[in-house]
């Protein structure tokens, strides 16, 4: 199973894309991360493009199963969260065109899977992805290492989510 994670931001858009490795209870990998850029002088219609362009071929190169979103609940700067919000809706319109399942988790939720405190700062959200991932060093950008940790919280919860069903028991998310 392969989980693109995404930071949504109009500037710089974090993704990390991870997979389950065969025969390795819990152990995941991870493919690939970073960020895409969109440059301040764009129109945001072009900004927006550019992001649509660029994950259609993330998920072309990558053939993600599963897309994990942090959602977003609360902007500190109100000034970026009509930005943001359009962001979050060509992220979600890409991977409903591509029928690719989308988890949405809060940052609150990502950073008590990782770090097991939901007011982590993003220091230790870099560290617990490089721990997790066995990344030889921790991700630069905060961007990337937040879709990372995105992308192990849904594989966390999927896994949780199993168990559940295989107990008899269910869940509704």
């Amino acid at each position: 199973m392969i989980i693109i994670g995404i930071d949504p931001g109009i500037a710089h858009l974090g993704y990390g894309i991870v997979k389950k490795v065969h025969g390795k209870k819990n152990k995941l990998q991870a493919i690939d991360y970073g960020c895409i850029i969109t440059k301040p002088d764009l129109t945001d219609g072009e900004r927006l493009s550019r992001i649509n362009n660029e994950l259609n071929k993330l998920i072309k190169k990558y053939k993600p199963d599963i897309m994990a979103v942090e959602n977003i609940y609360f902007f500190k700067n109100s000034k970026t969260a009509m930005p943001v919000s359009q962001a979050r809706g060509v992220i979600l319109l890409t991977a409903a065109k591509k029928k690719i399942p989308i988890y949405e988790f809060t940052p609150l939720q990502i950073k008590m899977d990782v770090c097991g405190y939901g007011r982590a700062e993003k220091t230790q959200i870099q560290k617990m992805v490089k721990i997790l991932l066995n990344l030889k060093k921790a991700p630069q950008s905060d961007d990337a290492a937040d879709a990372l940790a995105a992308a192990i919280c849904c594989a966390n919860f999927l896994k949780n989510k199993i168990a559940i069903q295989n107990l008899g028991g269910q869940r509704k998310t």
